[in-house]
């Protein structure tokens, strides 16, 4: 069972999504902010990181990118989430080191589609 840390800080959004990433056979560990989501994800080391991109106290690319810096945590795999629907963002998501990319409202068939494609990448060693 693949363990994903999920970066949320909407009450709706973080229930939604964690129920249905556990019942696709996921171990899903929630933080609220980015500052959280570095320190756990420093910690607890997961196979996968769903990042809000829109995040109170550290936003998602500010905190994709400090991950993305460190050599303990710059090998797990990061797929933002997000509202901004936009080229833009995808843009930037992706140059701040986000492996992929999903929109809100969550497409889960499709979310769950791209987690498997990114956990079955090889992964550069740390």
């Amino acid at each position: 069972m693949a363990t994903i840390l999920y970066v949320e800080d909407n009450d709706d959004n973080m229930f939604i999504v964690h129920r249905r990433l556990t019942l696709a056979g996921f171990d899903v560990t929630v933080a609220r902010n980015g500052e959280e989501g570095i320190a756990m994800a420093t910690d607890m080391h997961p196979d996968l990181i769903v990042m809000d991109l829109d995040l109170p106290v550290l936003n998602g690319w500010e905190a994709t990118r400090r991950l993305k810096a460190q050599p303990a945590t710059k090998a797990i795999p990061i797929i933002a989430l997000t509202a901004h629907a936009d080229a833009k963002h995808r843009t930037e998501a992706l140059a701040a080191g986000c492996d992929d990319f999903e929109e809100k409202p969550v497409d889960f068939r499709g979310l769950v589609a791209k987690i498997h494609a990114v956990l079955a990448r090889p992964r550069p060693s740390a």
